[in-house]
């Protein structure tokens, strides 16, 4: 796949991830006790779906990481790996909560009464989140494919999704910010990475592939005259 391919599927992908992120998060917040079964399983149902899309982005970025630059391709690599197993928690968190609401005979607070998906949602997906924001930073202040603010504002959510991990032995409370599966450590990281991840699809989007003159060097470094 060549650059301009890559960057288009990473961009499409990447926007269609957060468009529904952006419309799932604030479902969490509608009702203040138990909510409705409809609310949860719409809300779990679009998380769903971002998360798929997800899938389709960090393939993407991988293989834009990888045209724009094959020395840097570990980087992508290692992206795409910790963004599958970042999903794939996810996915199975998601499972979980629907599965209890699907079996109660009443409305359940799944946030409350699934009690594995506390660390899932929490701790261990802050932790993931922080390698793939990482890997993604790096790889993109490295090879310049997209903006340098986007792979800075990505170390700097890694940080605060670090400052997240240890909230696993703050309760279980989520009116909570600092909790297991408070709304700081699970709703507003979330809110973070989906605005993140929206301005880093548009702007790959809108953006043009790094075009480099037919046999010229990848690195300035290569560039030393032949005696």
């Amino acid at each position: 796949m060549n650059e301009t391919a890559a960057r288009r599927l990473t961009g499409v992908a990447g926007l269609a991830a957060a468009i529904a992120l952006v419309v799932e998060v604030p479902l969490y917040f509608v009702y203040s006790g138990p909510p409705p079964d409809w609310n949860v399983l719409t809300r779990l149902l679009i998380g769903i779906l971002a998360l798929t899309f997800q899938i389709v982005f960090v393939t993407g970025f991988r293989e834009l990481i990888k045209a724009a630059d094959p020395d840097r391709e570990w980087v992508g690599t290692l992206a795409f790996a910790a963004g599958l197993v970042y999903t794939t928690i996810t996915l199975v968190s998601s499972g979980l909560e629907a599965g209890a609401v699907i079996a109660a005979d009443h409305p359940i607070d799944p946030t409350i009464t699934v009690s594995g998906t506390y660390i899932l949602y929490g701790s261990i997906d802050r932790l993931v989140l922080a390698l793939f924001l990482t890997a993604v930073g790096y790889g993109i202040t490295r090879t310049q494919v997209l903006p340098r603010w986007i792979g800075r504002s990505a170390f700097v959510l890694a940080g605060i999704g670090l400052a997240f991990v240890p909230s696993l032995f703050f309760g279980n409370t989520p009116a909570h910010f600092y909790a297991a599966n408070g709304w700081g450590t699970t709703a507003l990281m979330g809110a973070l990475f989906s605005y993140w991840l929206l301005a880093l699809g548009i702007s790959a989007r809108r953006g043009t592939a790094r075009r480099t003159p037919a046999g010229a060097p990848a690195h300035p470094a290569d560039a030393v005259p032949q005696s």
